[in-house]
């Protein structure tokens, strides 16, 4: 779709948004009507609403694009105003909580869809490679860590009392808790900082944490251990690794700006797309916390059955991808494009 058909598609949509924005900002400006005086009709809350989240779609999808600054740049104003009139008394606290959760963070990660799916084969491609190749042969697992580190592995994921999925005390539960924190948020902001270098950074960590998942799963695999390693790490790996998928999208967005300023400066690209980018590390954060609560204090339960774990992770994987996929998207009405 060119730049002018797009335009053409959505310019009533966003005509009617700025009617109604015109119409909110006089009712909130105007007096209250003395005794007698007819009342200014209310706005339609529901449908500004749902004009406000697609013209936030539409601005996500001119921006990846590279859509004239012109036409961006009405979006930008829009979108601004919109929200500054919708939510200006919800910008803080569990009201902004919900907004992030349940609107900004899954419609940002749909409009970073490209970078996701870059991001997501960088990820996965050398993770089934690696892993394919340590299960035909274990030895090959040296080539990428050193003897200690395999070691330890067995000692994780083997049949020992030293197994990681025995039942621990809560106070190394919690010490653990704190632990996956620093870990994972290590990790999800390595791969998305590291995009201020061109995006090559991003591309780097993705790639190595790739492997590295891979190198462990095939050579656990080859060893018989998929019973405890697979239903240690079935559940949380829904947040944990979809996370990481998304820190480095966010990255790469990062490099992009900087490769393909448009009629932008590179700072001011960077700008933008650190803006844009941003919504998607806030919801990387709260997923990466839910991965390190669900490692800390289910995965490593003995007490709970292989197979129940592997039914709860399923139901994970299929909420994350529901969540990202669906939630968030305008109601559709009769009022639709």
């Amino acid at each position: 779709m060119t730049p002018l058909q797009f335009e053409k598609s959505h310019s009533a949509t966003w005509a009617e948004l700025e009617t109604l924005l015109d119409r909110l900002d006089g009712l909130r400006q105007v007096k209250k009507p003395k005794r007698g005086e007819p009342a200014l009709p209310p706005v339609d809350g529901a449908r500004m609403t749902a004009l406000y989240r697609r013209s936030c779609e539409h601005l996500a999808l001119a921006q990846a694009r590279a859509y004239p600054i012109h036409l961006t740049q009405r979006l930008e104003t829009l979108t601004q105003r919109g929200h500054r009139l919708i939510y200006r008394q919800h910008d803080y606290g569990l009201a902004r909580l919900k907004q992030l959760v349940l609107v900004d963070f899954p419609q940002s990660v749909r409009g970073h869809r490209w970078y996701l799916l870059a991001a997501t084969l960088l990820f996965l491609v050398p993770m089934l490679a690696i892993g394919w190749a340590t299960y035909r042969d274990p030895g090959f697992v040296l080539h990428l860590m050193d003897a200690d580190e395999v070691q330890n592995f067995d000692s994780m994921y083997g049949d020992s009392d030293r197994s990681i999925g025995q039942q621990r005390r809560a106070s190394t539960d919690w010490q653990m808790f704190g632990y996956y924190i620093q870990h994972n948020i290590g990790i999800g902001f390595q791969c998305f900082a590291s995009g201020l270098f061109w995006g090559l950074g991003s591309v780097f960590y993705l790639v190595f944490n790739g492997q590295s998942i891979g190198a462990v799963a095939g050579y656990l695999t080859a060893r018989g251990y998929t019973e405890t390693f697979y239903s240690f790490v079935v559940t949380h790996s829904a947040f944990e690794l979809t996370a990481i998928v998304l820190s480095g999208a966010a990255g790469l967005r990062l490099g992009h700006a900087l490769l393909s300023p448009g009629r932008r400066t590179r700072l001011e690209s960077l700008k933008h797309a650190a803006k844009d980018a941003i919504t998607v590390v806030y919801g990387v954060m709260g997923m990466l916390l839910i991965a390190a609560a669900v490692e800390a204090f289910w995965s490593s339960a003995r007490w709970v059955a292989p197979g129940v774990k592997y039914g709860v992770g399923a139901a994970c994987w299929a909420l994350v991808i529901a969540y990202l996929g669906w939630q968030g998207r305008p109601a559709r009405s009769s009022h639709a494009d």
